[in-house]
């Protein structure tokens, strides 16, 4: 196959991409460098034809990469309720892994500045993109389009949720055992009104709340709506839920929450509220991130390895050739600190 590709590789020409766009040999040389003087649909065309006859064309490219052997573009769907900052910590140590294993494969990293909303906005990625592969973190709203583009382009991988369905590959953590691992804790530690902080749009968040479920039927434990808060993926938006939870008279005495950082966020509540932690209330997050180690009380968490997950997506991305990897999770395991009190 390789061979093939080599053969198809020498025998595509400039003629022959401009007969097939219906287009002067002159616009297919501009819009194989990227040329502002060709329009973006043109483009978009001449750059599909001329990767399906695999022409290597991304080496005419300006502002390419030196002496890379690829080009790895990192980009993160909108909108989420985990809302990614480069400045968020797990986000952090998994771009570390990331990066770390792209240098070690001699590729060169990009982060998008794109945050695709939609289908076409998936599709304009992948067309238009310099890159020779692509992570998404997370799908949001997309895992449909992803299956889509996965049938005409599997240049990409995903860290996010596990579906039964999905065609094409993903890396994440057992989402579902970490939420029910947590909750299973909780249980045994005598607690009966396990509030559950996490916006379960997000398809991880939900996968986590599943567990949450299971964990609670497994203890003989009733589930009550009202302890399933929304609070998205940032200390302000936890504490604030939190502090509406305890003010609107809400009983519970523990709280599973959807992250670290909503954790801390919650912490930070029920201090303000006079409530210790874990006296009258453990708390237990998930990520594991390197300050959840520094807080007071130490915040029990689910670990995943980012840094790990990170190397897989690069791996999955790379081995593939252009196929579809084989998706995979990371176990998890939970590590038991001060904040759950036992």
């Amino acid at each position: 196959m390789q061979e093939a590709r080599e053969r198809t590789r020498k025998s595509a020409r400039l003629e022959d991409i401009a007969r097939e766009a219906g287009v002067s040999i002159s616009t297919v040389s501009r819009a194989l460098n990227d040329s502002p003087a060709v329009k973006r649909r043109t483009k978009q065309e001449i750059w599909k034809i001329a990767r399906a006859h695999d022409y290597d064309f991304r080496r005419t490219m300006p502002n390419g990469p030196i002496g890379a052997e690829a080009t790895i573009a990192v980009i993160v769907p909108a909108p989420q309720a985990r809302e990614t900052r480069v400045a968020d910590p797990f986000f952090l140590e998994l771009l570390a892994g990331i990066a770390e294993a792209a240098r070690e494969r001699n590729a060169d990293l990009l982060v998008s500045h794109l945050s695709p909303r939609s289908a076409e906005d998936i599709e304009y990625a992948m067309n238009t993109s310099r890159a020779t592969g692509m992570i998404f973190i997370g799908q949001s709203s997309l895992h449909d389009a992803f299956n889509s583009l996965a049938a005409r382009d599997n240049r990409f991988v995903v860290w996010g949720a596990d579906f039964a369905d999905a065609a094409y590959c993903t890396i994440g953590s057992d989402n579902l055992a970490g939420g029910r691992r947590a909750t299973a804790h909780l249980a045994r530690l005598g607690r009966r009104r396990i509030l559950f902080l996490g916006d379960t749009e997000a398809p991880e968040a939900d996968q986590r709340h599943r567990g949450y479920r299971l964990a609670l039927e497994q203890a003989g434990l009733p589930y009550d709506e009202r302890l399933t808060l929304p609070a998205h993926f940032d200390v302000h938006s936890a504490e604030v839920a939190t502090r509406s939870a305890i003010d609107s008279g809400v009983d519970f005495d523990a709280i599973f929450a959807a992250s670290d950082l909503i954790a801390i966020g919650a912490i930070r509540a029920l201090a303000h509220s006079g409530r210790r932690v874990p006296e009258d209330v453990s708390v237990v997050g998930y990520d594991n991130i390197p300050a959840s180690g520094l807080v007071t009380p130490r915040l029990t968490t689910i670990d995943q390895d980012a840094n790990l997950a990170g190397r897989m997506l690069v791996a999955k991305l790379i081995d593939s050739k252009g196929g579809r990897g084989a998706s995979q999770r990371l176990e998890t395991s939970l590590l038991i600190r001060e904040s759950c009190g036992g």
